[in-house]
């Protein structure tokens, strides 16, 4: 990977990651959200503890930061995945992105984030604009997987300063796997022994968290944090995208206003940012 710019590494995980999600949402009538949300965790946290083999040599406040770490991850997705269910993806993602969103925002103390803050807010509001509104069951399943993605920026952070290298990625990835199959079993059942889902399951954890993990870490080594996080605002648009050309689902042009406003908030406050 080494000879490919760092900006491409960002944005082939940015569009694996949504296309991934694509793909697993069209596993839903077969194993249901959670049951997908479980095969990705677990066959992601297979590949990473293979790849990584950290040691379990951890005092008792870093396996705190482990395990919260994993319920937090564990918690995102299975909101997210529901959202899936019952709302277009690009919809879900970009509500979800109001949680990184407000993460940068309220850690900042400036007027001009302000300015940010209520073009996400007209964000929002466009997302309402439609006939007939989104579930909204789904809007609060997106709404918590937002929060659940600001818990796990803060807890990456935490997790990030008590391990190194892969370490505290897979064995945080590990627990959320085990904290995910309980739910996952218990809507799923025995359709997750079915090899066709197990091998679909597969793809969707490598495409969905190995690959786009991978890439983000080695685009990390060679570029800034803020722009990575600039480029990693053009994911609500990226999972717009990606719902349209796989699964044809269909956003209003009020909807992708939306999208475009909460990318822009993104975009902005990521740039503006003084740390």
């Amino acid at each position: 990977m080494g000879a490919i710019p760092p900006p491409m590494l960002v944005l082939a995980g940015v569009v694996s990651l949504q296309v991934g999600a694509a793909f697993a949402k069209q596993l839903f009538p077969v194993a249901g959200a959670s049951g997908v949300v479980a095969l990705r965790l677990v066959f992601a946290a297979v590949v990473l503890l293979l790849v990584w083999r950290p040691s379990l040599r951890l005092d008792r406040r870093t396996w705190a930061v482990v395990a919260g770490y994993g319920a937090v991850l564990s918690g995102m997705n299975i909101c997210i995945y529901q959202a899936f269910e019952r709302i277009p993806l690009g919809a879900a993602v970009t509500i979800e992105f109001l949680g990184p969103l407000a993460v940068a925002v309220f850690g900042s103390r400036r007027k001009l984030d302000l300015v940010w803050a209520a073009l996400a807010a007209a964000g929002v509001l466009l997302l309402s604009r439609v006939e007939g509104g989104l579930d909204p069951v789904g809007v609060g399943f997106a709404l918590a997987a937002g929060a659940m993605w600001a818990a796990y920026i803060l807890m990456g952070a935490k997790l990030g300063s008590r391990t190194s290298g892969g370490t505290g990625l897979a064995l945080g990835m590990a627990f959320g796997a085990v904290v995910a199959a309980p739910f996952g079993v218990a809507e799923a059942g025995t359709a997750l022994l079915d090899p066709t889902v197990l091998v679909a399951g597969l793809v969707v954890a490598l495409m969905s968290s190995v690959v786009p993990y991978s890439l983000e870490l080695e685009a990390l080594r060679r570029m800034p944090p803020r722009v990575f996080g600039v480029l990693m605002s053009l994911e609500p648009a990226v999972a717009a995208l990606a719902g349209l050309l796989v699964l044809g689902e269909l956003l209003t042009g009020w909807q992708w206003a939306a999208v475009c406003c909460v990318v822009l908030a993104s975009m902005g406050a990521t740039r503006t940012s003084p740390g």
